[in-house]
């Protein structure tokens, strides 16, 4: 005979119920019902009297035994799993648990349970309600009865999920977390289903969207990331409403760069967040247009991608990647050029050229600069730091308003408030020399410079950000790149950088006084590798330290010594794991004494005297003024083709004299090895290092490139 258990956490329908017995009984089904709502005395309700019902079993009502602190805790979880928790030690629910054929929920706050008797009874067919569970009684019965029901009956997560898929969307949604509960999400198995649950077709479109919330929460709570971002994209794949759909995208894709994860559906977010912002900027809603738009924009270049990772899309295919971006049409609004009225004015004749140096907090690469032309005779200097003043940093980073005001054609209150802010100073200067084109450069192409000049330097870091996308760079009139690998990049990402309006181009090097590194070395540091900086994931010290244990199996005297503060890892999860992974690697060597850490410094030059062999292991880099610094230090340069610009036109091996670059760590090794084989061969590599990095990169080299680019000298 076929034994059913019925699970109700409330009182039941007993009409529907009893028409339902007396069909389990003519199928030779004998059926038991678990209550945890109140039963009458003698156990069988009376409106179940008439039928054959085997038995009713009073389940637990409250948490008996329980600290006041425990059910506190479990009070504010979800019912079904606070059923379990009151019924889970019944000996006569466990008792026919086991021995149960098919096991029902009655409801949906009894779908925990029946899931959790059935991971103790494997075999029996678990449902979701009287229909399904009367259709398995009746498969049992065609396959010859009980004892056959190994071959074909679904497992019992499949079968819950199955037939909470068929009823969820009749569910309200604050029910949903009862059917989704947490511990399920620990199952592959039921994470699965569970997700594909939110697929179900007919169901209301706020109730997909809710449910795929709340089983992406239990997901996440499970440790299942990526499950939990498959969920929501599931679940907006069949969300025609743009708004909903964005939104469930953005969630979904922000979940995994939280955790340091590149997005597989990366691409579908920003496309729903485009389509979404062109949808309302052609219905005139410009500001949730904006907001939209700023939405992609800061996606498409989030950190985790480009910044603290070791690749980036940008370095695959560029243009590819933004292309997206260009087919928006409210993205096409923000990227037109609107010029200037009037071209910048020659520098003047009569008086000192009135130049005005500004940033925002960093001025790492403007001291030499500064110092010059503070005391160059034909030039009247001011220095101008926007984020020492609280109302130029708002409005020097604030990238929503930015974009309402280019969508509403330059009209909006922000424009105001950068002209009322900025005139002054671009009133008073003849040339303006802005520093980093990120934030800043956003801000003060939003309005007509008038005939002051303005001059961008951009580093390498920007070229991975939003800031030149949201750049008028047609009120620009001249950019300073650092390395020509880099102007190849930005230019590649943004059109107006190759059109009729593009500002002049200029490579220039940073300002570096290098005299001051050129020190004797003692012969020990012969064998001392040097690092320096390795605060971001993109200089990748775990290169340098393959590197080294190479050199080491051939002389153990070869040393590593690192050079400045280390990763943040509050930066990103990405920076994190990355450094955790950097940290297990170093343990050893640094107990050995192979890898020695010297910290941050602000006297480069005398760390560098240690150092016979300095290292660029980074991924990425603008010109690595920490390799030049070595260079000029005498220390032999080794340079890692870095893999962003690897084969490319431009490159390290652009950059750098033929022979400072490898392309791997074996052939770093074999370079150190092969040099540093006698004193007399290292002190000759790193005599014409020196060579080369003061007459080309020192600063009486590189001032004058700046006094012809600012005092327009021929």
């Amino acid at each position: 005979m076929t034994e059913v258990l019925l699970v109700a956490s409330v009182r039941p329908n007993f009409g529907v119920l009893a028409d339902t017995v007396r069909k389990f009984n003519a199928q030779g089904a004998r059926v038991h019902l678990a209550g945890m709502f109140h039963l009458e005395a003698e156990g069988v309700p009376e409106e179940l009297a008439q039928v054959e019902l085997a038995g009713a079993h009073q389940l637990p009502r409250t948490l008996k035994h329980r600290s006041q602190a425990v059910r506190r805790r479990l009070g504010k979880a979800p019912r079904g799993l606070r059923n379990w928790t009151q019924v889970r030690s019944d000996s006569w629910l466990r008792s026919h648990g086991r021995k149960a054929d098919v096991l029902v929920a009655l409801d949906v706050a009894a779908v925990y349970t029946v899931w959790r008797l059935a991971e103790y009874n494997r075999t029996a067919a678990a449902r979701f309600g009287l229909a399904p569970a009367l259709k398995a009684v009746e498969e049992l019965k065609a396959q010859g009865g009980a004892t056959a029901r190994h071959s074909t009956v679904l497992p019992p997560l499949s079968a819950v999920a199955r037939d909470v898929k068929r009823s969820v969307d009749r569910l309200p949604a604050q029910l949903v977390r009862t059917v989704t509960p947490r511990p399920v999400m620990r199952s592959g198995v039921g994470a699965r289903l569970w997700r594909s649950a939110v697929t179900a077709p007919g169901m209301p479109i706020k109730v997909r969207a809710a449910t795929s919330r709340y089983v992406a929460e239990g997901m996440q709570w499970a440790g299942r990331t990526s499950g939990a971002a498959l969920t929501l994209a599931d679940a907006a794949s069949k969300i025609p409403d743009l708004q909903l759909r964005a939104d469930l995208y953005n969630e979904g894709v922000m979940q995994e760069l939280k955790k340091g994860i590149s997005p597989r559906f990366l691409g579908k977010a920003v496309a729903a967040q485009l389509a979404n912002a062109d949808a309302l900027f052609a219905g005139g809603r410009t500001d949730d247009a904006a907001e939209a738009l700023n939405r992609a924009l800061f996606l498409h270049f989030h950190r985790v991608l480009h910044i603290d990772q070791l690749s980036s899309p940008l370095a695959k295919d560029a243009e590819g990647f933004v292309a997206p971006l260009h087919r928006s049409k409210a993205f096409q609004a923000l990227s037109r050029p609107r010029g200037r009225k009037v071209p910048a004015a020659p520098a003047p004749t009569d008086r000192p050229l009135r130049l005005l140096v500004t940033t925002s907090a960093n001025d790492n690469f403007l001291h030499l600069i500064k110092e010059h032309f503070a005391g160059h005779p034909g030039v009247e200097l001011r220095f101008l730091d926007l984020a020492a003043n609280k109302h130029l940093k708002r409005i020097s980073w604030a990238a929503p308003r930015m974009l309402k005001d280019r969508l509403a054609g330059d009209t909006s209150d922000y424009q105001e408030e950068v002209e009322r802010l900025m005139r002054p100073h671009l009133d008073w200067a003849d040339t303006v020399f802005l520093e980093w084109a990120a934030g800043p450069a956003g801000m003060l192409t939003t309005i007509d410079p008038g005939d002051t000049r303005i001059i961008v330097r951009l580093h390498s870091y920007e070229a991975f950000t939003r800031w030149p996308h949201m750049t008028d760079f047609s009120r620009i009139d001249d950019m300073v790149f650092v390395a020509p690998h880099v102007k190849d990049l930005t230019a590649s990402l943004v059109p107006m950088l190759r059109g009729e309006q593009a500002p002049r181009f200029h490579l220039i090097d940073n300002a570096m006084d290098l005299s001051g590194f050129n020190r004797a070395k003692p012969a020990g540091a012969r064998f001392n590798l040097g690092l320096v900086g390795i605060s971001q994931v993109a200089k990748d010290p775990k290169w340098a330290l393959d590197v080294l244990e190479r050199v080491r199996r051939h002389d153990e005297r070869y040393r590593l010594l690192l050079v400045g503060g280390d990763m943040d890892p509050k930066t990103s999860q990405a920076t994190k794991d990355y450094l955790a992974e950097f940290e297990e690697l170093l343990a050893p060597l640094e107990e050995s004494g192979a890898v020695v850490r010297l910290g941050p410094t602000d006297d480069v030059p005398s760390k560098l005297v240690e150092i016979g062999t300095i290292i660029s292991s980074s991924v990425r880099e603008g010109c690595h003024v920490g390799l030049m610094e070595g260079a000029a230090s005498g220390a032999v340069p080794v340079a890692r083709d870095w893999p962003f610009y690897a084969g490319k036109p431009n490159s390290a091996r652009t950059l750098y004299p033929e022979g400072w670059v490898v392309s791997s760590p074996a052939e770093a090794a074999e370079r150190i090895l092969k040099v540093t084989a006698t004193e007399e061969s290292w002190r000759a590599a790193g005599k014409l290092a020196t060579e080369h990095a003061l007459t080309v990169w020192d600063w009486p080299v590189v001032r004058k490139h700046f006094e012809k680019l600012i005092l327009d000298e021929s």
